[in-house]
Parts: C-alpha cells; structure tokens; sequence
C-alpha cells in the first residue's frame, strides 16, 4: 500500500493546527529529540502518513502496516497505538528522545489520541461544510439556468448567461457549446469564447463533421464519453491528427457531451491554457450533471423560439384575412360610390346649364372617385386635324391650348383607341421608341382613356400627378374607362343640347356684320403690331448673330451655354463640349491680301464649320479669326476629338479667294462640360486654352483640356503673380558671359543674361519663366529692370561692349530707341559700348518700325546682333534690309560640327560665314564648349566665339572688362 507521507515543518503554526502538521504537533509535547508518525484511513480524507521533522521512511512504513491490519508493538518502537473512530483507522508510533516512565507514556497516548480524534472530527466537519457549499453552488447554478432559459433573452446572451454561471461553478474562462445533429451529421457551435483562439463563431453556421476529420470536439462526441486531460493526450486517447486550424493546444481539456434521449445531442467544453491539472473528476462528474440541465435550457429555448415563430405565422394569417375583409368592404364602398357617380352623371347631361358646367360637374364626380387635381378633357375638331381642350384643370399648366395633331400622350390614346397607364420610366421609353412627344409639364404618373363616338374615339379624359405620392393604379385605369363610357352617352345628350343653341346663334349673325368694319380695323392694327414685332426680332437678331457670317456671336453662345449647364442637372442628359477654333496664320492673309479677301476667307470657313456638325449643334463667331462649336450629347472626348477631326479635314480642302487658292487650317481646342463648372465663361477659357496648346504643338490639330493642362494653367497664374511681385521688389539681376576672339582668346564684350531671384526656389533662369513673361506683356518691365542695371554696370566696368537681349514686344514701342538712350545717357555710358541682340521675329513682325528703331540706335552707335542666327525661316530675305553688325551663329549648329551631323553643320556653318563676309557682318559662334569646336570655328573663319568654353554666365564682378583672357572651362550648359 502506498501512502503519501506528510512531512510537517514548524515554519507556519497554522499548518501544525491541520492534518498535514499533526505528527510534528504531537512530537512538541514529547521529549527534544522525538520522533512521531501518524497515518490514517478515511473514507473523506482518503490515506496518508504525517512524518514529523525527525521521522524516517520506517516510522511511516510501520504505521501503514498497522492501518493494513498489523498489530501494533511488532515494530519494537516504545509507542505503537492504533484504533478505529467510526469508519476511520488511525494508527501512532512514536520514539521519545529519553525512556518515558510507564504512566507517563499511557498519559501521552491518551492525550495523542484524544488531539487526533479531536483533528479528524474537525477536518471531516470542514470537508461536510465545503460539500455543504458545493451543492449550494450547484443547486443555484441549475436555479439560475433554469430562470435563465424563460427569462426572454436571445439566445447569444442566453448562453453568455450560461457561460457565467458555468464560471462560478469551475476555472471557464475558455468556454464553448455546439450542437450536434447526429441525421444531417453537422454541428454548430451556439457559443464560443477563447481567450487564444481569435476564430468568430457563427451560431447560424452548419458545419458538416466531414469538412472537420481531426477536430477533438468531433471525436468526443463521436466518442460519447466524457474526456479530460490534456488536449494532446487527449487526441492520442481518441487517435485525432493535430490540426493547426483547429486552435492551439490547451494544458487541460474537459470537454461532456450532452445526451437527449441516449443520443449525443451536443458537448459543452471548458479548457486552460496555462496550468496543468486544473480540472478534476469531480469538475467532470459536475460538468456532466450540469449540462443536461444546460440541454434542457437549450430545447426549452429552441421549443419557445419555434412557438413564438408560429405565433407570429398565426398572427399574419389573420392580419392577411383581416386584410382580404378590409379589402372586400373597400370594393363594396367602391363599387356604391360608383354607382352614385354613374347616377350623377346621367342626371347632368339631362339638366340644363352650360357645357362648361357640365365639364366641371364631371370633373368633380371623377374627384370623388381617385384623385383628379390635374384632370383635362381633350376632344378632336370636327374635322379631325386639331385637338380641343374644352376643360383643363392643372396645377403646373393652367392653361391648354389648342394644337394640331402631334405625337403626345393625348394623341397616343386617340390613336390607339385604347386607355394608357403610364409613369415617368415609361413615358421616356415610348418618347426613346418615337411613338410620342412630351407637351408641357413632365408628369410623374399619367391615366387616360378615350371617349368614344359610334367606335371612334374623339376625344380623351385624362388625370395626371406631377409627385410620387400619388399614383394610379389599374384599378383607377378600370374606374376611370367604366365611367368614361357612360360619359360617352352624357356628351352625345348634351351636345345634342348644343346644338339646339347653336341654331339660335344664328339670330347673332346680323350683329356680327355690323361689327366687321371693327373687326377689319382691328386687323389693320394688329399688322401694325405684328411688323413692330418683325422689326424687334430682327434687331434681337442682329444684336445675337454676326453681321458677316450670320452665325450666331458670342451673347448668343454664352446664353446658350449658360441654359445648357442648366439642364445638365436633369436625369438622363448627356454632357456636352465646346470646341474653340482658331484659324492658323490668319493675319498673313489679312496682311497680303486685304482684309475684304479675309471677310471672305471667315465666310466660307463659317460655311464649312456649320457642314461639318449636327443640325443640333450650334457654331459662333467670336470675333476675328475665332469660332466656337458647341456639340450636344457628346458621349466622352473621343467623340468630340472625331468632330474636331471633321471640321479640319473640310477646313483643310482648298478654297478660291480673290484669285488664289487657299489651303487654310485652324487650331482647335476642346473642353468637355464637368459638374464643377459654373459660368459658360470658364468652358470658353478652359477651351482657349487647349487651343493654345494645338498651337503649341506645331497647329492645324485639336488638343482635348484635361487635369494636368488645368494644373499647368494654375501653375501660370502663380508663376504670373510671383513675377508681378518680384518686379514690384526688384528681384532680377543680370549675369555675364564673355564674348572672345578666337584667335587669341581676348574678352572683347559680354552678353548680359538674365536671371530671376525667386525668394523660394533661388536663382532662376529665363528658360523657367520667360514665356510667362512673353504672354502676360510683363517682359518689357522685366527689361527695363535689367537694362538700368546692366547700363550701372558698365559705368563702373569701363572695358568692353555688353550685349542685352530685346525682346520683339520692344519694337511695338515707338520711343524704345529713345528710351534706352535716355538710360545710357543718365548713367554717363558710351552707347557705343552697347549691343542689342534681336531674333528673326522682331523683324518679321513689323519691318519698316523695325528698320527705324535699329537705324535710331545705329545712329548713336548702338550695333544689333541677330541671335540664332539660321534657325528662322526668312532671315536671308530680309537680312541685307537692316544693319546688322554680327550673325551668332545658334548653339546647335556649332555642337553638330562634332559629331554624327559633322558634314551638314560643317555646310550650314560655312554657308553662313560666306554670307556673312560678302555682306560684312560679323559673326560670333555660341555655344562652344570644347577646344576642338573653337578651333574648327577659327580654322572656318568663325571671328569671336561664346560659351562654356570660355567662361559661364556669372553675377557681376566689379572690374572685370575686355581684354581680359578667362579661364578655360568646360562642361555642359544646364
């Protein structure tokens, strides 16, 4: 037998008070040196030994021989007792450290057996109270499931409920119920609450058992017995393969299954992550008594959700025969309503009164019917070719007036013979299949039926709603057709009533020709009106429309405009684009021709525009050379870039104008209409834009505007206002590059180039904003700026000439000959000293204001260099004209004398200096970077040179003049 053995310790007195500390309690009343074991047998506390602290493994082996039934006194130890306290068998041996007399050794044994006796009563009194406890945990956990189950909780915080109180019971912090279905073989997992595993669990969810072969859950209820232990063990027990998806491995695993009937209905199972042995046979034994109470919970649940279900099947039935009841008493009420109608309307056309009366006397009986708010009657004129309105009522058009026969919705029925019910969908596929028309307000919901005559129809009843709070039924479409044919028969009765007037109103006729002579003075006025009208349409005409080609201005464009990105709003409609022409090189006909060659030139470009687009497309004139194209319905750019395509391929063909044959082009820009547009001015810049852009890009083509051309446009208008801001504060400075002569490398002059201080991004060079510059007009005031620099400078650099470049904008002005002279002057400079460097456009633009302006600073010793010399297309025409002092022959032909285009620019280079010399102009080639282009360049007869070669452009440096050889450099201009 073995026994567990109890070695009590003196270290906690409260331990000595226990069975665990008993034989050490014992041995402090023998003598220093004692040894005591004490054993026992019991049916609550179980079996074991308490050795104390100088007992050996013989004293407890002989106490367990004594609780086997050996008698005491074999073992030879001076103290040997054993006895038997109810179902209890307790037995003592002791060695005292000194020899006891006999009484004194009899006194001790009674005092040890009456403090064990004493002991055991008082821990089998402890463990009836903790069993006491135990039962009242347990019997208030099955009274709080019980009362859980009916108090009306869904079934997540049902068993969230159930999940607590399990927890007061046993260690459940992980903790989860499935349900199984032993027919359909699937199970679901009601509830499900881990605190490693983060898989969510769906009560709703069936899982086939055989998508899930190593899940331990499936084999314990497989299994059918309860399981505990670790979950590893516990997998080799029931023989399931690890499986990673199934959660991570658990210390201690309990899981019962829940029977109903002797079958496995379910399982209910609780685990630990972390302590090994936390559940006991005794949580088992509980686990499984309380969870048949748990299933009890579950099917009282279950069997209250299904009654409530039927409940509520039972109760729509009745609600769906109250419905049927309620809806029978409806089409009695109905149908008497009907009749009382039917009745009226009889009596009306028998009673005396007008016809008018009699129109609104229906009216007000069909009003009691459905609802007719908006209600009219439409009849054909006897001879068929016009529809009537004798009767309207409505509350957006309150006035029908008379119209030929059309295609609306009145028509539609007249044709068809038939009633029409119809909502705002299906209005718009009759008016798409072409078969109507809309007139007037759009309704929402329209119901008409015919009236008939002898099987014809003549005429319609129509009610209609412009909102989605009422609309007709067929049931109002039945209504309304059974009334109107009783209609039918009231209006053949009453026009019959009619017409019995009318042949009194013949009597009226003798009035009526007495009253002619008014009637033709009237007439005479209204022609009077009518050509006061003509007039003022002719002069609104005149005032929208362009005098020379007829078509429509820019006030017409931009009303039509604005009235389009109105309706845009509307469901349905289509976005559309407008196109910004503008003819290429327009000006050089005006110039070469006359401008009566380019009236007729816009005329037939007007005519060619206008063939080229839709009938519902719309092209103006805006002025000058410019048009614009507005397309309708345009589904994306692809199909407005087609149209563009169009019109420049007809634009293209050749035209006769005053005895020559044109081939003119245009530049087009495009800009599709987008939400966050406002006014029609924005779409016009937008597309002036893009066809700057066309422009750019080399004409006679179409750009599309987009996001990023709107960008570069913003970036503009900022770059615009820095540089309105940075001539309010002076931000530009000059840098100098030498000019040389290449035979010896002496500095002879500068060219003054200019450079921006930008108070974020630093020195800037022209390449970065000059054409900003060029198109704002801001390029003059940036000159001016530089010039008076550039001449301060040279007063204190005595040596050399300096070089500034002019832009063509400066040739516009008359006084700027005058006015750089003044500059000069005021700085006490030689104008000698200054150089003027132009291109090829200053003098194309206007050549005789070019001539004077050169020939005024020629005069005062001012000399002009042409810059990019050979780049231009007409420089040779026009070069013997004006006084040129230098040609710089441009950058690209010098680099290309090096290199694969050696033998071309060799031959344009040449070409060039030959000019040059037989016209005496000097020449200065740009752009040298390496000693082998300045040598080919001298050994040409190249007489001064520029470039990195000799020097970069640099900030001014006081002293620095001609005559002065730099420092060789070399490297690639940036």
């Amino acid at each position: 037998m073995n026994v567990p053995a109890v070695e009590a310790t003196a270290s906690d007195p409260g331990d000595n008070a226990g069975l665990s500390g008993l034989a050490q309690l014992l041995a402090r009343t023998l003598p220093t040196g004692s040894t005591v074991a004490v054993g026992w047998d019991d049916p609550l506390l179980g079996m074991t030994v308490s050795l104390s602290g100088a007992a050996t493994a013989a004293h407890g082996a002989a106490v367990e021989g004594m609780l086997a039934g050996r008698p005491p006194g074999e073992d030879g130890y001076d103290v040997s007792a054993a006895w038997a306290v109810d179902d209890t068998r307790v037995a003592l041996v002791a060695q005292p450290g000194r020899q006891l007399p006999n009484a004194l050794r009899e006194g001790w044994v009674a005092l040890a057996r009456s403090t064990i006796d004493a002991t055991f009563a008082s821990a089998r009194a402890q463990l009836r109270i903790q069993g006491l406890r135990k039962s009242e945990r347990l019997r208030q956990a099955l009274y709080e499931i019980a009362d859980v189950s009916g108090a009306g909780l869904d079934m997540r915080e049902m068993l969230a409920r159930i999940h607590a109180i399990v927890g007061t019971l046993m260690p459940a912090e992980n903790f989860y119920i499935v349900r199984y279905d032993d027919v359909r073989d699937t199970i679901r997992f009601l509830y499900f609450v881990d605190e490693r595993d983060p898989w969510t669990a769906d009560p709703d969810e069936e899982i086939p058992v055989a998508q899930m072969p190593n899940s331990l859950t499936v084999a314990m209820l497989r299994h059918g017995q309860p399981m505990l232990g670790p979950s590893a063990q516990v997998r080799r027990r029931l023989g399931v393969t690890k499986d990673p998806a199934h959660g991570p491995d658990s210390a201690d695993w309990l899981g019962v299954p829940m029977r109903r009937d002797g079958y496995v209905s379910g399982a209910i199972v609780v685990q630990s992550y972390d302590q090994p042995q936390r559940y006991t046979h005794e949580d088992r034994a509980l686990l499984e008594f309380v969870s048949q109470h748990i299933l009890t919970a579950l099917d009282r649940k279950s069997a209250q959700d299904e009654l409530e279900r039927r409940v509520e099947e039972r109760t729509r039935e009745l609600q769906h025969a109250n419905w049927v009841l309620e809806a029978e008493i409806v089409e009695r009420e109905r149908a008497e309503r009907l009749q009382r109608a039917l009745f009226r309307i009889s009596e009306l056309s028998i009673t005396a009164g007008s016809i008018e009366r009699f129109y609104a006397d229906v009216h007000a009986i069909i009003d009691e019917l459905l609802d007719a708010k908006n209600f009219y009657i439409a009849l054909l004129s006897e001879d068929g070719s016009r529809l009537e309105f004798p009767y309207s009522v409505d509350e957006r058009d309150p006035v029908r007036k008379p119209r030929r026969l059309g295609m609306g919705l009145t028509e539609y029925v007249i044709r068809n013979g038939q009633a029409l019910l119809v909502d705002r969908h299906g209005m718009g596929q009759l008016v798409d299949a072409g078969q109507v028309r809309s007139h007037g307000s759009l309704a929402h919901c329209w119901l008409g039926v015919p009236l008939t005559r002898d099987g014809a129809a003549t005429g319609v009843i129509a009610v209609q709603s412009y909102g989605a709070d009422v609309i007709f039924s067929p049931a109002d479409q039945e209504l309304l057709t059974f009334v109107a044919h009783h209609i039918d028969g009231a209006l053949a009765r009453k026009r019959a009533q009619e017409y019995l007037k009318a042949t009194h109103a013949d009597l009226e006729f003798r009035v009526e020709a007495r009253t002619r002579e008014l009637e033709q003075a009237n007439r005479e006025l209204r022609a009077q009106i009518g050509e006061r009208v003509r007039a003022q349409q002719r002069l609104t005409h005149q005032a929208r429309h362009d005098h020379l080609t007829g078509l429509p201005n820019r006030v017409f464009l931009l009303d039509r405009l604005d009235s389009m990105m109105l309706q845009m709003f509307e469901p349905g409609r289509l976005p559309f684009a407008v196109l910004f022409l503008d003819l290429d090189r327009f000006k050089l006909i005006n110039d070469s021709m006359g401008h009566a060659a380019g009236d007729a030139m816009l005329i037939e470009v007007g005519r060619r525009i206008r063939a080229a687009i839709g009938v519902e497309d719309v092209v103006a004139r805006l002025g000058g050379d410019e048009f614009a194209i507005v397309l309708e319905s345009v589904a994306d750019g692809d199909a407005a870039g087609e149209v563009a395509s169009l019109v420049l391929r007809k634009l293209g063909r050749s035209m006769w104008v005053a005895g020559r044959e044109l081939f003119p082009s245009a530049s087009i820009g495009i800009a599709l209409w987008q939400p966050r547009y406002r006014h029609a001015d924005e779409l016009l810049r937008d597309a002036d834009a893009a066809m700057y852009r066309a422009k750019a890009r080399g004409r006679d083509r179409s750009e599309r505007f987009d996001e990023e051309m709107r960008a570069e446009a913003m970036r503009l208008l900022d770059l615009e206002a820095d540089l309105r801001r940075a001539i309010q504060r002076d931000a530009f400075e000059p840098y100098f590059q030498p000019i040389v002569r290449l035979s010896d490398g002496a500095v002879v002059g500068h060219e003054a180039l200019l450079r921006w201080r930008h108070e974020l991004h630093g020195s800037l060079p022209p390449s970065e904003f000059i054409r900003v510059c060029e198109d704002s007009g801001l390029i003059e005031q940036v000159d001016w700026l530089l010039y008076r620099k550039v001449v301060a400078w040279m007063g204190r650099s005595p040596e050399g000439y300096v070089s500034i470049n002019v832009s063509p904008r400066h040739f516009h002005a008359e006084d700027f000959a005058e006015r750089l002279l003044r500059i000069a002057d005021d700085a006490g400079v030689d104008p000698r000293r200054l150089r003027i460097e132009i291109t090829e456009g200053a003098l194309l633009d206007d050549a005789p204001r070019a001539a004077r302006i050169l020939n005024t600073l020629r005069g005062h010793g001012v000399l002009a260099l042409l810059d990019d010399f050979g780049t231009g297309f007409s420089a040779l025409s026009y070069l013997h004209r004006f006084p040129i002092q230098a040609l710089k022959i441009d950058q690209s032909f010098v680099a290309g004398l090096v290199g694969e285009t050696h033998a071309e620019s060799l031959a344009l280079v040449r070409a060039i200096l030959a000019l040059a010399g037989t016209l005496g102009i000097d020449t200065i080639g740009e752009g040298v970077e390496t000693e082998q282009q300045r040598q080919l360049l001298a050994d040409l007869g190249c007489a001064y040179g520029q470039g990195y070669l000799f020097g970069r452009p640099a900030p001014p440096v006081e002293g620095r003049g001609a005559g002065r050889r730099p420092s060789r450099v070399s490297g690639k201009s940036s």
